[in-house]
Formats: C-alpha cells, structure tokens, sequence
C-alpha cells in the first residue's frame, strides 16, 4: 500500500475528521481512506448530463410557459431573420 500526505487541511477540516473518526471508533487514517473511497464511489456513479442542443434549452424554456408550437416557430424564425440580417454588419464602438 502506498502511503498519501496531505498539506495545508484547514484546522476546523481536521478537528471534523478527527471527530468522525474517534465517533466511529476508527483512526484518522482508516477514517480518511473510507471518506475518500465513499466520495470517488459516488464521484463515479453520477451520471454524467446529457448533451442538451441550444434549440432544446430555448424550446424548454418556451414549453414552462405553454408557449410552444406555433408560437415557439414564429418566435424562432425571427430570431433567425434578424441573426441573418445582422450578420456582417460593422460593430459600432461608440
């Protein structure tokens, strides 16, 4: 086994550890090793989020407020109409 050193753990971080450790009957090494293995365990088992579209976020947006379908289309088509009119507009700086 390898060993692991830790620097710089904040007092009141310790004194927790030290606590738990003494409540649970176990050392500050041992205790540390089970919080560690419980975090990555759970680190690991947390699904990763789904890849979610722009068109899906601003879609979800217009369906929490029952504005969807025809609306949604008309709202997205005018976006869309002035993106292309805009583009390749000078930028004014003033």
């Amino acid at each position: 086994m390898g060993d692991l050193l830790i620097r710089n753990i904040p007092e009141h971080l310790k004194k927790e550890l030290e606590q738990a450790a003494k409540r649970d009957g176990q050392s500050l090494s041992a205790k540390s090793i089970d919080l560690l293995r419980r975090s990555l365990a759970e680190d690991t088992a947390a699904p990763e989020k789904p890849f979610v579209s722009a068109w899906d976020a601003l879609r979800s947006a217009f369906v929490e407020h029952d504005a969807v379908d025809d609306e949604y289309s008309k709202i997205m088509d005018e976006i869309e109409a002035e993106r292309k009119r805009d583009f390749g507009r000078p930028v004014d700086l003033e």
